[in-house]
């Protein structure tokens, strides 16, 4: 049987950690694992590092990579936080074993209860909402619900993501925790059905296919949409008002969201600097950088939102439990793989 990609990153890590020399962590530090890729977070790190003197060291990488390392570097690991993006990543960082259960009253207190692991392992810092984007000039009856994607008046105009993308497989999962498997599986199987082409490329990818005319109706994070209202985004800003958009299930379940998030390592040197952090990012001042720096809703109720974001509009969020999301999560990608979406 050929080793998993996961396996071999394992391994080789192993190898690595093995001939590394240790490393010693003083206090008064942090130490992230990150999969967010945004140059904006820079400022929310500099910003706890001057509130609280403890300076942030961070690694960045893909999270599966991330994951593997951690499981390679076990009680040697300098990890004290692991942050990721989306339900299902950080389900996965849970089930591989390098989160830890943590207490605080703080987190609790200001991070809603749906929006955490019912172990507390991890916990959501911003969110996202996926929702549908349409063409204007094409479309005069936008599907407003997820539903309504299935219906066969809008055969050959849906471009969605790849079913290897996880806000895909985070979306399927909630059909599935609010209506079943198989009522899920006759959805994604009539959506499929309606694709005017394979999936490919990203969010933005989406978006710019409305703009090209190759995409009548298209899903995308908001944050990718309200970017381009912020700043040039090559493709879609320039015709920015040809594209309209629909918070979904208004009437029903709300809009799925999605999040980042992020746990405290297993083996955290810095438990306490760590749980630290974590609170900082549900501060006021945190959550509202996340709107502000990178477009997204923060976590916290009532915290404002900046101008690119409430251009959006209001809307009903689906409020379902994500831990309850993320255990169907093995369903989303059978199904996905039985109907044959790529």
């Amino acid at each position: 049987m050929p080793t998993s990609p996961l396996k071999a990153a394992t391994a080789a890590i192993a190898l690595a950690v093995t001939a590394a020399p240790a490393v010693l962590w003083a206090e008064g530090e942090v130490n992230l694992y990150s999969s967010r890729h945004y140059d904006t977070d820079e400022a929310l790190y500099s910003e706890f590092e001057e509130a609280t003197g403890i300076r942030v060291n961070r690694i960045e990488g893909n999270a599966d990579e991330l994951v593997a390392r951690m499981q390679a570097e076990g009680r040697n690991s300098p990890a004290d936080v692991l942050i990721t993006v989306d339900t299902s990543r950080l389900t996965r960082a849970k089930e591989a074993g390098v989160l830890q259960s943590i207490d605080s009253e703080v987190l609790e207190r200001r991070i809603p209860g749906y929006l955490q692991d019912d172990e507390n392992q991890w916990f959501g810092f911003s969110q996202r909402a996926r929702i549908i984007f349409y063409d204007k000039e094409d479309v005069t009856n936008p599907p407003a619900t997820y539903a309504d994607l299935a219906k066969p008046e809008y055969e050959g105009m849906i471009c969605i993501r790849s079913s290897t993308n996880v806000y895909m497989q985070t979306l399927l999962a909630s059909v599935i925790a609010h209506e079943g498997e198989e009522a899920a599986k006759d959805w994604a199987a009539a959506v499929l059905a309606n694709f005017a082409r394979d999936p490919q490329g990203g969010d933005t990818d989406q978006l710019r296919g409305i703009v090209s005319g190759e995409c009548d109706i298209v899903l995308s994070n908001t944050y990718y949409f309200a970017r381009a209202i912020r700043t040039e985004v090559k493709g879609v800003t320039e015709d920015m008002d040809r594209i309209g958009w629909i918070f979904p299930d208004q009437g029903g379940n709300g809009a799925h969201m999605n999040l980042s998030g992020a746990g405290v390592a297993l083996h955290a040197p810095n438990k306490d600097n760590a749980i630290r952090f974590l609170e900082y990012l549900s501060s006021e001042q945190a959550q509202k950088y996340f709107s502000a720096g990178n477009d997204e809703y923060p976590a916290v109720p009532g915290v404002g939102l900046s101008p690119s974001v409430a251009a959006l509009g209001f809307f009903k969020p689906d409020g379902v439990d994500l831990s309850e999301v993320a255990g169907h999560l093995p369903a989303a990608l059978r199904i996905y793989n039985e109907i044959g979406w790529k």
